[in-house]
């Protein structure tokens, strides 16, 4: 099965390199995928952060960024789930999103699969990253629900 979780990571990947703009233009990285898991990276970049005229300090990350971190590892993660993980679909249903502190650094976002149904599934998320005060720390906390389009 390791050479599934392998598989998915360069398909995962290539997919954001050459198809996803987005994505790609936010720096996204695939550092992991396992068994019911997958963790994803964004780096800093000031073009991410919130505008604070005036301000001495880093510029904290937009929120944005996270919530989609939450939203596309949490789907990813459900593909660890399929017969053929690269077969098939994930679609948003349904996403929750809590903010716990801001970020100032480079964000890291592990999604793991709570429920894969036949056709819906649920991941909870953790994105972590360096705080102003506290150095590495969940920033950023959620959960999705996603339709599943199995092929299998």
């Amino acid at each position: 099965m390791a050479d599934e979780y392998t598989r998915l990571e360069a398909f995962l990947t290539e997919y954001i390199e050459e198809n996803h703009e987005f994505l790609s233009w936010l720096g996204t990285r695939v550092e992991h995928v396992g068994e019911g898991t997958v963790t994803m990276a964004v780096p800093y970049d000031e073009k991410l952060t919130n505008l604070r005229p005036g301000s001495q300090s880093t510029p904290d990350i937009h929120g944005g960024i996270a919530a989609t971190m939450i939203d596309t590892v949490g789907g990813m993660a459900l593909r660890t789930a399929f017969a053929d993980p690269l077969e098939g679909d994930v679609a948003t249903i349904t996403l929750n999103v809590n903010y716990l502190r801001p970020a100032t650094g480079d964000l890291l976002a592990t999604a793991n699969v709570v429920r894969a149904g036949s056709s819906v599934g649920v991941s909870e998320v953790v994105v972590e990253g360096p705080t102003p005060a506290d150095g590495p720390k969940p920033v950023a906390i959620g959960q999705g629900a996603y339709r599943l389009f199995r092929a299998d």
